[in-house]
């Protein structure tokens, strides 16, 4: 009943914002802010460039929230849909390769100082292992297992078939299982 509520919510500021009605793009904004940047840190590794990316993000949503529909696509699919493409954008006019590399910033801070520096060389270890994958199975495994997506979110989002994603996520825990007991060496 609470999803279906929101979900109603959500539509009618979608209306509005399709209206131009700023303050209801900034409600929309603050519901999906934290997903989109930290679906880009996964990806670039900097607090700063995922910033701006996601900032970016929403002034190309905005741009296009008139275009938007719900044809069996959520708002939350389409603006990591954007983020996706903007991540890849980056990279393809930077002229770099992905880097997995984390700074000391991370997108959520731990109070506890031993839980803070467990979680701190678990993502560590992770981000190290992520540049073993394939870009499409490190969307699949950030998207399903940091973002806790459903496969059919997740092919909705990367516009492949479900039965793609499935396989995408076995191979992408295949190769980090086979890196972890590496050692993650090649």
């Amino acid at each position: 009943m609470e999803a279906e509520l929101l979900a109603g919510r959500e539509r009618e500021l979608v209306r509005r914002a399709q209206t131009r009605d700023s303050a209801a793009f900034a409600e929309l904004y603050d519901l999906h802010y934290r997903r989109v940047y930290t679906y880009i840190y996964y990806r670039v590794s900097n607090q700063e460039l995922a910033e701006d990316l996601a900032a970016d993000v929403f002034v190309r949503g905005w741009q296009a929230i008139g275009s938007f529909d719900y044809r069996g696509v959520p708002l939350a699919a389409w603006l990591l849909r954007i983020s996706r493409n903007r991540v890849i954008d980056h990279f393809r006019r930077s002229g770099s390769r992905e880097t997995v590399e984390l700074e000391e910033h991370q997108p959520d801070t731990v109070t506890d100082p031993v839980s803070e520096v467990e979680n701190h060389l678990l993502q560590e270890d992770l981000a190290r292992l992520l540049k073993y994958l394939t870009a499409d199975q490190r969307d699949v495994i950030i998207l399903k297992f940091f973002e806790g997506m459903s496969n059919v979110e997740v092919s909705q989002i990367l516009g492949k078939p479900e039965g793609a994603i499935k396989s995408l996520q076995h191979r992408g825990l295949a190769a980090l299982r086979r890196h972890w007991n590496k050692g993650g060496k090649e």
